[in-house]
């Protein structure tokens, strides 16, 4: 899947590129808003939203959304290349996802930088974070590969729907981070992902179908997509333990981070149900001070490590992607790129450190 995704990134960007380029000036923002009222101020508009936004995608990011998109298209054996701007329509909010989590959640990095409210400023950081919320729904707008109107309806009704229960699952991971104990029972954190990371990736599936009229495989691929997105969660998180194992304690304020930032993942709810009582209380200490020494990040992996929980949610993920592969059997799939979907789902957890 390396391959893959390395040879799609550059054109995925390209087309980011396309939509909301490095430079902005007045004929670009006539072209895409429309005419001023008064008069933009393009230099302000650089300042405030493409050198944000394009400061963190340049950072990385696999784009797995947009390269998992293209694959569905293939699958329903169609031209990836007449369907390019949709491709990025899930990758660009994911990335407005992250800007507006990072500030919700006191993040002090992403991908090895310091994130974006941090470089830039809150207020800058929320506003680029949010713009890029709707900046794709112009490419509904657009209307690139000439979709019917339906179509284009189902397309935006989709997006609606889809995005408004992402927000279901940052409310409950908001909730749970600002409470010390950690009470929530797995089929709630399962759900939580399901919404928080899911919806993104079923607006990858879902997406793919409609816009090539595949409307009888939507439910499947969904399905596939959301599985495979809450595997790929879990296994983030599991990794980030993994990579502070890794270091063996000698790390800085990148490494460890779900701990730091107090996050109530799988591994945390499982350590709380199976580790003696004082260990799961001290884990909820850990998790819950404001900061944290790297002795006490230590402390609370070795917590979650001696009561099983990594291995248990590791476990999971793979359950979930193994699941997420069983979905597309009932579909009438191009073959290569049908593999290809295979893959993505072993690829997601089967990730290196």
């Amino acid at each position: 899947m390396h391959g893959v995704l390395a040879e799609w990134r550059p054109v995925v960007d390209g087309t980011i590129e396309s939509l909301l380029p490095r430079t902005i000036d007045d004929a670009y923002l006539t072209a895409f808003f429309g005419e001023a009222t008064y008069a933009y101020d393009s230099e302000a508009l650089q300042r405030a939203l493409s050198d944000p936004i394009w400061n963190l995608l340049d950072r990385g990011g696999k784009r797995w959304r947009a390269v998992l998109f293209l694959l569905f298209i293939e699958a329903f054996d169609e031209d990836p290349e007449s369907y390019l701007e949709y491709a990025v329509i899930p990758e660009i909010l994911h990335n407005g996802t992250i800007i507006v989590d990072d500030v919700e959640d006191g993040a002090t990095h992403r991908r090895g930088d310091p994130a974006l409210h941090r470089a830039c400023g809150t207020d800058v950081a929320l506003n680029a974070g949010n713009a890029m919320y709707f900046l794709p729904l112009k490419i509904i707008t657009r209307n690139p590969a000439d979709l019917p109107d339906g179509v284009r309806l189902d397309a935006y009704e989709m997006l609606m729907y889809e995005l408004n229960r992402t927000h279901l699952g940052q409310g409950m991971d908001i909730c749970w981070h600002n409470e010390k104990e950690i009470r929530i029972s797995e089929p709630e954190y399962l759900e939580m992902c399901a919404c928080k990371t899911g919806c993104l990736g079923r607006i990858v599936a879902r997406l793919a179908a409609i816009v090539t009229g595949n409307d009888g495989a939507e439910s499947a691929v969904a399905e596939y997509a959301e599985e495979m997105a809450i595997a790929f969660q879990i296994a983030d998180d599991v990794l980030d333990v993994e990579y502070a194992l890794q270091e063996g304690g000698d790390f800085g304020k990148g490494v460890g981070n779900d701990i730091r930032e107090g996050k109530k993942t799988l591994m945390a709810i499982h350590a709380a149900e199976h580790a003696p009582p004082e260990s799961a209380a001290r884990l909820e200490e850990i998790l819950w001070a404001d900061d944290n020494t790297d002795e006490e990040i230590v402390e609370a992996i070795d917590i979650l490590e001696a009561a099983g929980s990594v291995e248990y949610a590791r476990g999971v993920a793979v359950d979930l992607s193994e699941s997420s592969v069983s979905r597309l059997e009932e579909l009438d799939l191009e073959p290569e790129p049908e593999s290809k979907l295979v893959s993505f789902a072993e690829f997601v957890v089967d990730r290196e450190v």
